[in-house]
């Protein structure tokens, strides 16, 4: 029986001390919370999106940063793993739209209910308000922590699941990749990222809270084309948010701090601009001796008509009988590339999660094991490893933990 610490009361931190006894270890958490689980509590939406139940295949598709890396994580535990786990605590799950695997009950209190329900039956000791401050390490080996006050554990092993530093809010605040750093290892750059975006365009800001469904978004850099999707945005008080933007925000951390990046949007997907064009003469016939600016509102939801009035380039007081092919061709243009220019990211108070952390290449994908300090682990969103929205990222944290759990 090996003596363990698990510094970290979230997804990974809870997972990784379950597991690891099972393996009949004698196993304590320390979180320096007043609760376990601050971060889970809030995810999808206070829903808690545990996992996707996609293939497996799929998990990699949806990795942003070292999908390779989690190769043996993934189909160490997998997503079916995961929902067997928690059937197995008997917490009921559904399965939603885009595979997303949410509890029945739709309450991420539950997920953490039932984590917290077989820590304690298997005697896991749980030690809250308790803040650790940096790890105990000798001749290369790891040999427990230090508390905030002064105070040494001592340990075989220990487990750092601290996450990322998105949501400072419920404690993440970089603590462990700190005490990643005073003991030896990279932390790559961090980022917010699954992030509302920054543009430039004013008009952009009086669209505020209007949320278009089915548009398709393109943006490209000065070289090549980043992203390219189809889904639902929302605009805000600063520029562009909805699930279609953050996913884009994941692409875009490294490059928008080098250069502002060019966004279009597509309003009418569906349409080809000769079938665009069409519309348009029909909806111009059944106005035909009104102003343009009262004979687009069947186009449009009525927030967004005034700007694309100001980005047609037509007078708004024109009879719609009167505007020429090329004024509809160029308004056409409009409806099918509408220009913003993102200049950068929201923070990390609205970043789902964190991208960068403690580099790959110096943990070991099949244990995750420091390959410097021996009896040090890491998991979850701590490491420089991040996916899309959909369930993903929890996978990630609940693969990684598995995975340490049973290797200490």
């Amino acid at each position: 029986m090996s003596k363990i610490i698990v510094v970290g009361g979230g997804a990974s931190g809870m997972m990784a001390a379950i597991i690891a006894a099972r393996n009949g270890n004698d196993v304590t958490l320390l979180e320096k919370n007043e609760k376990l689980g601050k971060k889970l509590f809030i995810t999808g939406k206070g829903r808690c999106n545990i996992t996707n139940a996609c293939d497996t295949e799929e998990l990699f598709d949806n990795v942003v940063s070292n999908k390779k890396f989690l190769y043996s994580a993934f189909y160490g535990f997998d997503n079916k793993a995961v929902m067997d786990f928690f059937e197995e605590l008997g917490l009921r799950l559904k399965v939603e739209r885009g595979n997303r695997v949410f509890p029945e009950s739709d309450h991420s209190s539950d997920v953490i209910k039932a984590l917290e329900y077989e820590m304690r039956r298997l005697l896991i000791t749980i030690s809250l308000n308790t803040t650790v401050t940096s790890l105990i390490i000798e001749q290369d080996k790891i040999c427990g922590v230090k508390l905030k006050g002064g105070k040494k554990l001592e340990a075989d092993e220990v487990l750092v699941a601290t996450g990322g530093i998105s949501y400072p809010l419920t404690g993440s605040t970089g603590d462990g990749h700190k005490m990643a750093a005073d003991s030896g290892h990279e932390i790559t750059k961090m980022y917010p990222a699954l992030v509302p975006l920054k543009t430039k365009e004013r008009w952009c800001y009086a669209l505020m809270g209007l949320s278009l469904k089915n548009v398709s978004v393109t943006i490209k850099n000065s070289k090549k084309e980043i992203f390219s999707d189809f889904g639902e945005m929302l605009f805000t008080h600063y520029g562009v948010s909805g699930p279609l933007i953050i996913s884009a925000s994941s692409f875009l951390c490294k490059l928008i701090e080098k250069e502002e990046l060019k966004m279009t949007i597509d309003l009418k997907p569906a349409l080809s601009e000769e079938q665009l064009d069409k519309r348009l003469l029909r909806d111009f016939e059944e106005n035909n001796n009104k102003q343009f600016k009262n004979a687009i509102g069947g186009l449009f939801p009525s927030k967004l008509i005034p700007v694309m009035i100001e980005q047609s380039g037509i007078n708004p007081e024109k009879k719609v009988n009167e505007i020429t092919k090329e004024e509809r061709k160029q308004f056409i243009d409009r409806i099918k590339n509408l220009p913003l220019t993102i200049t950068g990211t929201s923070d990390y108070s609205e970043a789902i999660i964190t991208q960068g952390g403690i580099s790959v290449k110096e943990i070991n994908p099949s244990t995750m094991e420091s390959k410097k300090i021996k009896g040090l682990f890491f998991a979850g969103e701590i490491i420089d490893v991040d996916a899309l929205t959909g369930g993903f990222n929890l996978q990630i944290a609940f693969s990684t933990a598995y995975l340490a759990g049973q290797a200490m």
